[in-house]
Parts: structure tokens; sequence; C-alpha cells
């Protein structure tokens, strides 16, 4: 798991890796916090690793969103979807969609 995934499960909300932490990675080594600007404190090496578990399932989780959106297309392809084929093909393609892709 990514050092930047552990950072947002430590912190339980999305970050701005531009100016509240920045993480810098050099050829050859480990990433590491190089500046921590976020008003919660600085979490230790070992709090960033007890992160592990869920920091695995956040980035599960959003591949499954992602993959949904992508599955659904656009809002246009999905009104044209429904004038088309109707709401109930549609709930019907929602659910295939779900079923493909299920929660983390």
């Amino acid at each position: 798991m990514t050092l930047t995934s552990k950072i947002r499960a430590y912190l339980g909300r999305e970050v701005d890796f531009r100016s509240e932490v920045i993480v810098t990675q050099y050829p050859g080594e480990e990433p590491t916090i190089t500046s921590w600007n976020a008003p919660e404190d600085q979490p230790t090496t070992e709090q960033l690793d007890a992160m592990e578990a869920t920091a695995a399932k956040e980035a599960a989780q959003r591949e499954v969103v992602a993959n949904r959106r992508e599955a659904y297309g656009s809002l246009e392809s999905q009104i044209e979807f429904i004038t088309e084929n109707g709401l109930e093909a549609w709930q019907s393609k929602v659910a295939e969609i779900k079923t493909q892709f299920p929660k983390a």
C-alpha cells in the first residue's frame, strides 16, 4: 500500500498533497514525508503501518467507484439509454454493473 493511501486512511479524509502533506520519493528509495502542514499531528511510521488494512480497503472501494462510473457512462448517455430503453431497462443495467463491481 502506498504512503499516500496510508496518510489518507490515518487522517480519515482527502488530503491536499501539494500543500498539506508533501511526499517525496527519490529513485531507488522509499517515499517519505518531507513536509507536514496538516492540522492533525504527524503520524509515526508505526501509526501509518497500522493503517495498511484500512488503506487497502479504501483503495479497493475507490477502484469500485471508478469502475462503476465508467460503466454507467456520462449523464447524457444514461439519459439517452433511459429514453430509448425505459427506466426498468436502466435499473437492470445498474444492477448488472453493481454485480460486476461489488462494493469492497
